[in-house]
């Protein structure tokens, strides 16, 4: 029974030094100056100076840090994510469009819908905007004649006009749309342009 305890015992050891054989071990300082000592080392330290244990010793670490390691990294700047995002951009243009009409084309698609919700406003509000003014002549009218404006008649007008105030905010958020959209397809002609003519700054059209 007592050999078997040591047998097994040796078995466990013998398998967790060949594990730690196996395993690489690194050194690295971070930017307070503590040295750490780990299998892996931070993507943020990883192309800083550091040290590879091999074997209780220390070697240069001269390779470089494991790229699927590092694929998940953030841009280290706001300046590379809109470098990234500028690529995507030009590269979505190109992969869309084949010539500056198309480009028109869904701008004038996009525009109809904007289009249809800046009339729908506009007719609503008018009717609305009628509606209180009958509501305030009404009021006056009581008023010069010497009559009390009753509560009924200055809840509809406090509701009529909030209704005119939200119809004339949403009618002012489509037009204010209808020019950045605009303005957008505008920018991606313009850029479309230059990507297509490189040499001449942009200034052909297709």
């Amino acid at each position: 029974m007592i050999k078997s305890k040591f047998l097994l015992a040796g078995t466990v050891l013998c398998t967790a030094v060949c594990l730690n054989a196996e395993a690489k071990l690194y050194k690295w300082v971070d930017d307070s100056g503590t040295t750490h000592y780990g299998e892996t080392i931070p993507p943020e330290y990883a192309n800083r100076d550091a040290k590879q244990l091999s074997n209780g010793r220390i070697t240069d670490r001269n390779e470089t840090f494991d790229s699927d390691k590092l694929k998940f990294a953030k841009p280290e700047s706001e300046a590379d994510k809109a470098a990234i995002e500028a690529r995507r951009h030009d590269e979505a243009l190109l992969n869309s469009y084949s010539n500056e009409k198309e480009i028109d084309l869904a701008r004038d698609r996009n525009l109809m819908q904007v289009e249809a919700r800046v009339n729908s406003y506009s007719t609503v509000l008018k009717s609305a905007q009628a509606s209180l003014d009958d509501l305030h002549r009404e009021s006056d009218s009581r008023t010069k004649a010497g009559h009390k404006v009753p509560q009924s008649l200055t809840e509809d007008i406090a509701a009529a006009e909030a209704r005119v105030a939200d119809l004339q905010k949403n009618l002012d958020a489509s037009q204010k749309e209808m020019i950045s959209v605009k303005a957008r397809y505008e920018a991606d002609k313009q850029r479309y342009r230059e990507l297509k003519n490189p040499s001449t700054g942009g200034s052909g059209t297709k």
